[in-house]
């Protein structure tokens, strides 16, 4: 009973630490997302970029689109597969 608790105490541990480390990468590309998200929204909001007149949609509502059009996204919509 002993060695199954230590056996199973250890896959505790290397979960946990798997975890962190996936956050920590999350972490990583939320931030990169956030920064390619703020650069496309400063070049479609130029002067120099001609919107088409019938297009009322923002960059970020058409990502928003795309992005809950993915059958595999709502996993990360309500945290269920």
């Amino acid at each position: 009973m002993e060695k199954l608790n230590l056996e199973l105490y250890i896959k505790n541990c290397y979960i946990l630490k798997e975890n962190e480390r996936l956050r920590k990468k999350a972490k990583l590309l939320n931030e990169e997302n956030q920064a390619l998200l703020s650069e496309l929204n400063q070049k479609f909001s130029n002067p120099t970029y001609s919107k088409p007149k019938h297009s009322a949609i923002t960059i970020t509502d058409h990502l928003n689109l795309s992005f809950n059009s993915n059958p595999s996204s709502s996993y990360y919509n309500n945290g269920e597969p």
